[in-house]
């Protein structure tokens, strides 16, 4: 049998087609345009992500027997706010993760309502990202949309209420919302009390591998389906990459160098950072997990490349950062040029170089933004330690582990081991896998992982270099400290 692994991701869907082994037999991209109305706002029509899936679907099954089609399974973009009227249209663009408008809906949130009341509640605080605060933004900017709200969901839910009728949600997405109790998976009534919705309004919850519904007659005779056709709840998309690396169980971990970064801990237990730098939310295996993320991580680097330096040789840039300088770089990058969530929480932050000189080069400014983004992970790494988690290797995935650079600049900053997958598809993977066991081909998320996860490579630290680098960590992490204060003068 076939599993169609849906990746909705802020540029484009990534449709995949899978059989039961872990054989991927085709992958197509579909892109679809982001409105940036406002400076910082950043929206998108839930219509264009109908659009791309529908036509996308029929042209990855293109030379394939549909009929073999069993299941559907989607991992997408977290936090973004679509609202539908009593009809089910949609009421406006949807509000997504990278959105910085919420500004005083968060300060509101953390400061009146308060953090130590928001973690008891949901288990994390408020992020400018987070759904919550973009809730309370339209209810005050939007009273006459918000008053016409009959459903309230994210993403890749819109999607599979498309192809199901079903108004659903999965427990590791919502965790992002600050609407969710994580620790008991139920809609956190006292939240939807202060952001002003009912229960009524809130999609129904699932675990990401159990199946919502089959698809609807009209959708599986448009897609040329089977109306059989199972659709999971699916998973938000760093639970779904999660899984898709095979990072389950005690203790897993899974570091991503995409447009964001991110550090994911998997957990067979509930656990809160005290100091909320670190997520706490559930995962898409039915336990939960710990996630530090970061803004902008190989987005950095392309942002470096391209706009900067104006070239599109990303490794011949790389070539002359040869081992003997890895860890004796005088200068520093914040990688901040979006603000930062983990571990700061800042907004006002800002992407800084210190330490240049009349004879820094090209190649210094490349190996200080591949080194800055290492040490911020590093940043929410060291949570995690602190709260006596201790990781002696990771999963490495994202464009950004393309790079043996960068691989290796990971490896000796974290000094840990690094395993690269196999197959590096991210969450489109794990959401035809999570298809697969709300299908029945595997019985639990962590079997499914066993079978069809497997590692090409492994990097690992050399004890000199790693020296090094703690050094040049310990003097990275009074930068931000020191320019705190004048971030949000600059602006």
């Amino acid at each position: 049998m076939l599993y169609i692994g849906i990746d909705l991701g802020t540029s484009a869907v990534k449709l995949l087609l899978m059989d039961g082994e872990g054989a991927i037999k085709n992958i197509i991209s579909k892109e679809y345009p982001l409105e940036f109305p406002q400076p910082g706002w950043s929206q998108q029509n839930p219509e264009d992500w109908k659009k791309a899936v529908l036509e996308g679907i029929p042209e990855l099954l293109t030379g394939f027997d549909p009929s073999q089609v069993a299941g559907i399974g989607a991992g997408g973009q977290m936090h973004g706010l679509v609202v539908l009227d009593g009809e089910d249209k949609v009421l406006r663009p949807a509000i997504l993760w990278n959105d910085g408008r919420t500004a005083k809906q968060v300060d509101y949130l953390n400061d009146v309502i308060g953090r130590e009341k928001l973690s008891q509640l949901t288990a994390n605080i408020a992020f400018a990202g987070f759904t919550a605060p973009k809730i309370l933004w339209m209810k005050e900017n939007e009273p006459e949309l918000f008053a016409k709200i009959d459903k309230i969901m994210l993403p890749k839910d819109y999607i599979n209420y498309v192809l199901t009728g079903v108004h659903c949600t999965d427990c590791s997405d919502a965790s992002g919302m600050l609407l969710l109790d994580v620790e008991h998976k139920c809609w956190s009534r006292e939240m939807l009390d202060i952001c002003g919705i009912s229960e009524g309004q809130m999609p129904k919850l699932f675990e990401s591998y159990e199946a919502v519904g089959t698809l609807k007659p009209d959708i599986a005779k448009q897609l040329g389906l089977s109306e059989q056709v199972i659709v999971c709840a699916g998973a938000g998309d760093n639970a779904a990459a999660a899984v898709g690396t095979g990072t389950v169980g005690e203790g897993a971990c899974n570091i991503s160098l995409g447009t964001s970064g991110t550090i994911f801990i998997s957990s067979e237990k509930f656990g809160v950072d005290p100091n909320n730098a670190l997520h706490a939310f559930a995962h898409a295996d039915g336990h939960y997990h710990l996630m530090g993320c970061m803004l902008s991580a190989a987005s950095c680097n392309k942002w470096l490349m391209d706009d900067i330096f104006q070239t599109q040789d990303y490794a011949g840039e790389q070539r002359d950062i040869t081992p003997e300088k890895l860890g004796n770089n005088h200068v520093y990058f914040l990688p901040y040029l979006m603000g930062e969530r983990s571990p700061i929480n800042d907004t006002n932050a800002r992407g800084t170089f210190t330490g240049l000189t009349m004879d820094t080069s090209r190649s210094d400014l490349t190996q200080a933004v591949l080194e800055g983004v290492a040490f911020a992970i590093r940043d929410s790494f060291e949570v995690a330690k602190a709260l006596g988690i201790h990781i002696q290797r990771s999963k490495l995935c994202g464009g950004g582990a393309k790079s043996a650079l960068w691989k290796t600049i990971m490896a000796n900053v974290l000094n840990i081991q690094l395993d690269l997958p196999e197959s590096e598809q991210g969450p489109g993977m794990g959401g035809a896998m999570l298809a697969m066991v709300a299908c029945g081909l595997y019985p639990t998320v962590a079997a499914a992982c066993k079978k069809l996860v497997h590692t090409a490579e492994t990097v690992s630290p050399d004890p000199a270099i790693a020296a090094r680098y703690e050094e040049r960590y310990r003097q990275f992490k009074q930068i931000y400290p020191a320019m705190k204060e004048l971030f949000p003068i600059l602006q």
